[in-house]
């Protein structure tokens, strides 16, 4: 259980996956969309041992055109591997800091007001946006503060910061500096 300072009163602490407090609905989601994510990886490997067989296909034709284009048909399913691998990787570390915060009991709650289509109220969202960048900024160094960012951009609907942030929190983690520019 966590407290809110203000308000007194106790509720569940937030399930890491980013799922409902309670017993199972947070345990359901992120199996749910562990599933998901499995089975459109699947499918994306599926699709890219076709490409790469037509491609060697039109490699084998021996014409220039052929070539060509089968060459470019395998650059495709690279791209494509190499981004999912990318993506789990994160996903995994990701969950591994959310794992960490849990058990030091840091987790961000979600308890941002939501419509009755699940959706969060985005004015109240933007007013937890502004303490949560702030935190990043005073504390560039700090893993957590960047994990906390990410979620807020994620509740304010920005995804592509969002991800960013939590790529940021990530090479943190890992004790990783950022590249020098130039």
């Amino acid at each position: 259980m966590t407290t809110d300072a203000g308000e007194g009163a106790e509720r569940p602490a937030a399930d890491p996956s980013g799922g409902s407090p309670g017993p199972t609905g947070g345990a359901r989601r992120r199996q749910t969309a562990l599933t998901g994510a499995v089975l459109t990886t699947a499918l994306l490997a599926i699709y890219a041992v076709v490409v790469v067989m037509r491609a060697v296909q039109l490699v084998q034709t021996g014409k220039a055109i052929g070539i060509a284009l089968g060459l470019a048909l395998l650059i495709l399913p690279l791209l494509v591997i190499a981004l999912i691998a990318r993506e789990w990787v994160l996903a995994v570390r990701v969950q591994g800091m959310a794992d960490e915060l849990a058990a030091a009991g840091r987790l961000p709650v979600d308890d941002l007001p939501r419509s009755p289509g699940g959706r969060v109220d985005r004015a109240a969202a933007r007013e937890r946006f502004g303490p949560a960048r702030a935190a990043a900024e005073a504390d560039p160094d700090d893993w957590v503060a960047w994990y906390q960012l990410a979620f807020a951009y994620d509740a304010a609907g920005d995804r592509r910061r969002a991800r960013g942030a939590l790529r940021t929190a990530d090479r943190l983690h890992r004790g990783v500096s950022q590249p020098t520019p130039g």
